[in-house]
């Protein structure tokens, strides 16, 4: 693959730029760049809340019209419709695990783009409910692409100490695509009478998205550690100087190019740098099994713990279950769309001063009591005691503040976080896909639960949400502050066995400075060395 995007040097310093940009200004395109792809995402994710209660999309669609078909057929016709979607994406993301390596970052973000502009112009001429489905497969397929790829381009592309705000943005960019969603949903509310127009406008909006990004895509750096990892060291250091706005010839930017290239060494030596599922399976010194796993993890946990219960169906909740008129439900659930996209912004301001784990930590023990406390208010509420529905509502928004300030952002900054270089984009590839194999799941059986067992459905998540507690604390190390080849460093020392050693580890092991950098790289080097010899013991102990 040839180089893409134009070379240029300034006048005042040799340091390469990409559109006349470096440094700072050139970090906050490619943020902006990838905000729009969780732009896009989190759009695509609240469009379909409102418009399931909307009567002109329920006369065009009536097989899925549970407002005024409330039985078990049309609830699972319209959890398949809704969560077909998720299927998609999980094929898509699961691709990215052979093609993301092979064809680069930007690449898969151009593919993902075209592929959603085709199911958002499908999508918006559907005239069936089998129409509609392909439709979202084919959107979903795109979607995979993106959302397996742009947190991994913007993580390779950050530098340690902002990474996490980063990431952080465009968490929050999730939930302000969520809340555009919602408003214009809202707003062509009032556009019923002039018939179809007020759900086809909402669901063709979304093209604005991946149209500019397809515009922009090529004008922007490849990750500079997937030109390492196809030996293209000198791209690689053009890209990390214009990133830091240095000369390549820097000794810092050499220090850099040399901290991958020893990391991809060590790889080499311990079954060569090329993705295998018997790599990524593998524990090893690399703890490649370890990795993947808290990463697969992190999204399982974000998906089942209730979020999608509220985006997808927060109008059907409204309506259905609580007793809102229709445009009282479209205001409030599209306010608990802006106080979730508010409350997302507070952890850009924090994550890298209290820390991944802290953060983990207190979404998920408020989510647990949140979901405990909705199961109390819509009991009352089915008691009729005055104020139970106002209260239930109140929740959802509260469910919302303490999944926007942790798990929204957290489950996508970790995975590229906690990977190495050698599995990194096959492991955010297999973390995307748990993500939307468990959407799926969750969307599926949330109208089906709701006809079921009603609001007790509310506990089961509370009870989720009990056991993810102690996981995230004896099991997730904080990566605050790392480099991504410090964080290898961490799971090198991590005892093969032994996971929960990590947090441990990453707690104490101090953090590398330029003069002692790299010697411990050297050292980590060595540790690999010694794997190859046959002596792991002092590893597994």
């Amino acid at each position: 693959m040839t180089e893409v995007s134009s070379i240029t040097s300034s006048k005042d310093r040799d340091v390469p730029t990409y559109m006349g940009l470096k440094g700072s200004k050139l970090n906050t395109a490619i943020t902006t760049l990838c905000g729009v792809g969780f732009l896009l995402f989190g759009y695509d994710q609240g469009v379909m809340g409102s418009l399931l209660t909307l009567k002109s999309f329920r006369d065009t669609f009536p097989g899925i019209d549970t407002v005024e078909n409330d039985d078990l057929h049309h609830s699972t016709i319209q959890g398949v419709t809704v969560g077909i979607y998720e299927v998609g994406c999980l094929t898509g993301a699961l691709s990215t695990m052979y093609l993301g390596d092979k064809y680069g970052r930007l690449w898969m973000i151009f593919s993902g783009c075209v592929i959603m502009i085709i199911g958002a112009i499908l999508q918006t001429a559907s005239t069936g409910v089998a129409f509609l489905i392909v439709a979202r497969i084919i959107s979903g397929l795109g979607n995979g692409l993106l959302t397996a790829t742009v947190p991994l381009y913007a993580a390779e592309c950050s530098k340690a100490k902002s990474r996490g705000k980063s990431l952080c943005i465009h968490g929050s960019l999730i939930t302000f695509g969520i809340c555009i969603s919602y408003w214009i949903d809202f707003a062509f509310y009032f556009t019923e009478k002039f018939g179809e127009v007020s759900w086809r406008f909402p669901i063709a909006f979304q093209l604005v998205f991946p149209l500019s990004m397809v515009a922009l895509i090529w004008k922007f750096p490849e990750s500079p550690r997937w030109l390492m990892g196809q030996s293209r060291p000198e791209d690689a250091a053009k890209v990390f100087a214009s990133l830091y706005d240095k000369s390549p010839d820097h000794p810092f930017i050499k220090q850099l190019i040399e901290d991958i290239r020893v990391s991809l060494h060590a790889e080499e030596k311990v079954g060569g740098n090329k993705f295998s599922l018997k790599n990524l399976m593998k524990q090893g010194d690399r703890k490649n099994f370890h990795r993947v796993n808290l990463a697969a993890w992190s999204q399982v946990m974000q998906q089942i713990c209730g979020i999608n219960l509220i985006t997808y169906y927060a109008g059907t909740i409204f309506e259905s279950y609580i007793g809102m008129e229709p445009l009282e439900l479209r205001i409030l659930a599209a306010c608990n769309g802006t106080e979730y996209f508010l409350a997302s912004l507070i952890p850009i301001f924090v994550i890298e001063k209290v820390g991944r784990r802290k953060l983990f930590l207190f979404g998920t023990i408020g989510q647990c009591l949140t979901m405990l406390f909705l199961y109390v208010s819509m009991e009352m509420a089915k008691q009729n005691k005055p104020g139970a529905p106002i209260g239930a509502a109140v929740l959802l928004f509260v469910f919302n503040t303490f999944f926007g300030m942790s798990l929204l952002s957290l489950t996508w900054l970790y995975p590229p976080e906690v990977s190495s270089l050698e599995v990194r984009a096959p492991t955010t590839a297999i973390s995307t896909a748990c993500n939307w194999g468990f959407n799926f799941m969750v969307v599926m059986i949330t109208p089906i639960s709701f006809n079921s067992i009603d609001h007790h459905t509310y506990l089961i998540f509370f009870g989720i949400n009990f056991c993810m507690i102690p996981v995230f604390y004896f099991l997730y190390p904080e990566t605050k502050g790392r480099s991504l080849e410090e964080v290898d460093l961490i799971f090198a020392e991590t005892p093969t066995w032994k996971p929960w050693k990590a947090v441990h580890i990453a707690a104490t092991m101090p953090f590398l400075h330029e003069e002692d950098k790299t010697s411990d790289m050297e050292k980590f080097k060595g540790s690999f060395e010694l794997v190859e010899n046959g002596d792991d013991s002092s590893k597994n102990t």
